[in-house]
């Protein structure tokens, strides 16, 4: 790169069948130099909609979450990379803060904090557990950042220094309870397989025990009292997910 040159900046969104969504995602990410979109097993429109922003197109089908976001980042061509998922939202300040920010770093990654909605209810407290995050890495220096090959809630591996923004990042979580409960249907689900393929599910004891502990950790530790009724629905599915997926592993098959 030339001296002086402002260092290229790719968005990267991986999307299944969000069609309704994407449009809104791709649309606030016009900042960036380049915007890449991995389309995995798409039936719906979500392609039209993504070559409306974008060339930069690439058609699948993963089975693994880790190896389809890898296959994203190794297609953008940036120096830097933003990871946004279709339910989400970069602002105007957000954007800027990253190019700013990219432009006085050298590597590493930052922190991007995130506003979750439940509908159009504002929730910051009480998430983790494996049931939202209220911060994450998705600002990072190509080559800092990689996921593991789980099948959900893949591990990451990070390098440099780490960093934090200021600016949140909007995240629509959930439409509603119904949407709450297919969620922990298809994350229960995902990790089952993940157990099984580990060959140790783990025990029964073990995860009714973890159903006291993780609902403390999201409704004491981590504030969501002071969510109210959305504070312990959080704490009430970050406390199931554990004991569900040992289930689905244990009695039901691949």
């Amino acid at each position: 790169m030339n001296e002086g040159a402002l260092k290229k900046l790719s968005a990267l969104v991986v999307t299944h069948n969000e069609e309704k969504q994407l449009c809104d995602c791709l649309e606030c990410l016009k900042f960036a130099d380049e915007i890449v979109v991995v389309l995995d097993k798409c039936t719906d429109g979500s392609k039209a909609v993504a070559a409306n922003y974008t060339d930069h197109l690439i058609e699948g089908s993963w089975e693994i979450e880790g190896e389809r976001r890898n296959t994203g980042i190794e297609a953008c061509s940036g120096e830097w990379i933003v990871e946004v998922d279709s339910d989400e939202r970069v602002s105007s300040a957000l954007g800027d803060e990253i190019r700013q920010t990219i432009e006085k770093s050298k590597s590493g990654y930052f922190l991007i904090p995130f506003d979750n909605y439940i509908g159009d209810k504002r929730v910051r407290y009480g998430w983790g557990a494996s049931w939202g995050v209220s911060a994450a890495p998705r600002l990072f220096y190509k080559g800092h950042k990689r996921w593991g090959d789980q099948r959900i809630h893949p591990a990451l591996e990070l390098k440099g220094p780490k960093g934090e923004l200021k600016n949140r990042m909007v995240h629509y979580v959930d439409r509603d309870i119904s949407d709450m409960i297919t969620r922990l249907d298809r994350y229960t689900t995902a990790k089952a397989a993940d157990l099984r393929a580990s060959g140790d599910i783990g025990s029964f004891g073990h995860n009714v025990r973890r159903i006291f502990s993780r609902f403390w950790k999201c409704y004491v530790a981590r504030s969501g009292y002071r969510e109210g009724v959305y504070g312990f629905l959080i704490a009430l599915f970050a406390s199931l997910y554990p004991v569900l997926s040992y289930l689905k592993a244990r009695l039901e098959k691949d």
